[in-house]
């Protein structure tokens, strides 16, 4: 302690208390799941986060084939997303399988040998391998399929002389694969069928229930029907996890698809677009996933404007069309690009250029029903949170309270400046902090903002008056 031992001279001792900066967390780190066969694989091992910092010269190890044909559906995705902009693209690389079912799988992913993340799960790695957190999660060419899976069953028929308990549901025939599930014996007989996953179908298959031994007698008909899309479902924890918003392709199909599509999700964290974009591949002109194209134009966005900005209605590089037609014109309630909207279905309209149209998400809850919102809280929260772990086991004191405070209200006065926020402040919670929950070493803080909304509908009244005939005579 200073001043406890003799000292003849002059000590500075140095006071470490105060308030903190905080630094804005990155948006705009683009995380991409996919295949590319012809990649060079010690640059990119397979499930592995590889960072891709804006450079086509290391984009262009994901294909090193001669032929010129880009295999996988990373090499001509990444291109796309550095086409809008000089972006930080964490690139994870899966195996392509033997079939779809395979390649499906792999993406998915799960844990593997040695705890090692696989597939979509890989992205979660990013952090610990490159010191990066994807913000913008894309998987394209695997999330634009709704599947018929199995999605249900029929009556059940008990069964008798089971064993009790909870057991794994195994499918035989049909035409398909990727079904999961579980069924539960109780008092002998079977009582409940609970679908894990609905895989993809053509013909239904028929339950197993041999893994109870003893149980007989027990059936139920498998249902199928339309299934939200597996490589989404698996996103979606990650991306609440990461604090990241998974742009999802829409099926490339028709408008209702699409906007069935949409009615799978009730998420915040997704952002649905359809149909896929027109790109000129050599002499070539193919329908590509639109996500990729988004995401680079957020990650543009982000970088000229600002994370509080919506993309919406900014002009998309390095396409020449939408795979189906989409009509806009300004003020048309029925046109095909304002049904989308309404349903929550971000499109591509033609209008001075190719443009991103639509601000919402997939969101059921009404705060977060803009893509600029959802985004502007993730990053003002996690930067709060990444700007203090200097505050974690320090004495709570009053000094220390007001360091805090004062951390994140200026924080949000820099916020306030910018046009990032309209207003907020942050102060300790006085009913909260009582002395019992300090004595347990808890504190609260509370963080008012007020994010700036999109101007998605813009009201002009217009109407004819004789007020102004006077000036001709």
């Amino acid at each position: 302690m200073a001043g406890a031992q003799f000292l003849h001279g002059v000590e500075v001792v140095e006071i470490t208390d105060g308030p903190r900066p905080i630094r804005v967390v990155r948006s705009s780190v683009i995380g991409i799941v996919g295949t590319a066969p012809d990649a060079d694989a010690a640059r990119f091992p397979l499930n592995t986060p590889v960072l891709i910092a804006g450079s086509r010269s290391e984009a262009a190890y994901l294909d090193t084939s001669a032929t010129g044909t880009r295999l996988g559906t990373l090499p001509n995705a990444v291109d796309l997303i550095l086409d809008q902009v000089g972006a930080a693209v964490v690139v994870i690389r899966v195996e392509e399988g033997a079939n779809e079912a395979e390649t499906l799988a792999n993406v998915i992913g799960g844990v593997g040998v040695d705890d090692a993340y696989e597939g979509v799960h890989a992205l979660m790695a990013a952090q610990s391998v490159l010191g990066l957190k994807p913000r913008i999660l894309i998987a394209p060419g695997f999330t634009g399929k709704r599947p018929t899976g199995v999605i249900g069953h029929g009556a059940i028929t008990g069964g008798n002389g089971g064993t009790d308990g909870t057991f794994a549901l195994a499918f035989t025939g049909g035409a398909g694969s990727g079904a999961a599930g579980t069924f539960t014996v109780a008092g002998g007989a079977l009582t409940a069928i609970t679908i894990t996953s609905p895989g993809e179908y053509t013909v239904a298959p028929s339950f197993d229930f041999s893994a109870s031994a003893g149980l007989t007698g027990a059936t139920a008909t498998a249902t199928l029907g339309p299934a939200a899309n597996p490589v989404v479902a698996e996103l979606l924890g990650i991306a609440e996890r990461l604090k990241a918003v998974i742009i999802a392709d829409g099926p490339n199909t028709t408008d209702a698809a699409a906007i069935a599509y949409g009615e799978d999700w009730g998420s915040a964290r997704i952002y649905l677009v359809d149909p896929f974009v027109k790109v000129q591949r050599g002499t070539a002109i193919v329908n590509e996933p639109a996500s990729s194209a988004v995401a680079g134009l957020i990650a543009k966005t982000d970088n000229d404007r600002g994370f509080w900005h919506s993309p919406s209605n900014q002009t998309i590089n390095g396409i020449i069309g939408t795979a189906r037609a989409i009509d806009f014109t300004m003020g048309d309630p029925n046109s095909r690009a304002n049904l989308l909207n309404e349903a929550n279905v971000a499109t591509i309209i033609r209008e001075d250029g190719y443009r991103l149209w639509g601000n919402r998400t997939l969101s059921s809850d009404a705060r977060f029903a803009f893509l600029s919102v959802r985004r502007t809280m993730d990053i003002i929260n996690e930067s709060i949170l990444a700007a203090h772990l200097w505050a974690v086991d320090r004495n709570i004191t009053k000094t220390y309270i007001d360091d805090v405070e004062e951390s994140v209200n200026a924080f949000i006065r820099g916020l306030i400046a910018q046009g990032a926020v309209l207003g907020g402040r942050c102060w300790a919670d006085p009913d909260l902090n009582s002395a019992a929950s300090i004595a347990e070493g808890k504190v609260w803080f509370n963080v008012d903002i007020t994010p700036p909304y999109p101007a998605e509908h813009i009201i002009f009244r217009s109407k004819i008056v004789n007020d102004y005939l006077e000036d001709i005579v």
